[in-house]
């Protein structure tokens, strides 16, 4: 038996844990948002263009990653930065979503959308330092 696919992003709080997203979406609702097949979202996950976790035992990815149907910009280069920094899938999410009061919007993931992205991916690539 299959999970019902939701319109729009699962509400964090059934999910959240200490440091994650508000909403969440499934591969199919990713690959819907993003006009592509299920195989180009695994494809982007292993390419690190995308980050999923495992969350009530299903794949998902934090909503506010995936904006305007497409993949925030700087994402990967910062999934990348985080990767060759030893980061698996949960500590770049808990790395993304760590409060942080220097930033607009007080998180890393929240600033990749803003003018803050550039600054997001110093500190990430400043991590291996």
């Amino acid at each position: 038996m299959t999970e019902p696919v939701p319109d729009q992003a699962v509400p964090g709080p059934e999910l959240a844990g200490p440091a994650d997203p508000a909403g969440w979406l499934t591969l199919p609702d990713v690959a819907e948002r993003l006009d592509v097949s299920i195989s180009k979202v695994h494809q982007m996950i292993r390419d690190r263009e995308l980050l999923a976790v495992r969350r009530d035992g299903i794949r998902r990815v934090p909503a506010d990653l995936v904006a305007n149907q497409t993949v925030l910009k700087h994402l990967p280069g910062v999934l990348n930065l985080l990767s060759d920094n030893g980061y698996d899938d949960e500590a770049a999410l808990r790395w993304l979503y760590e409060p942080d009061d220097t930033l607009p919007g007080a998180t890393p993931a929240a600033a990749l959308s803003g003018d803050q992205a550039r600054e997001v991916k110093r500190r990430a690539q400043a991590l291996g330092f």
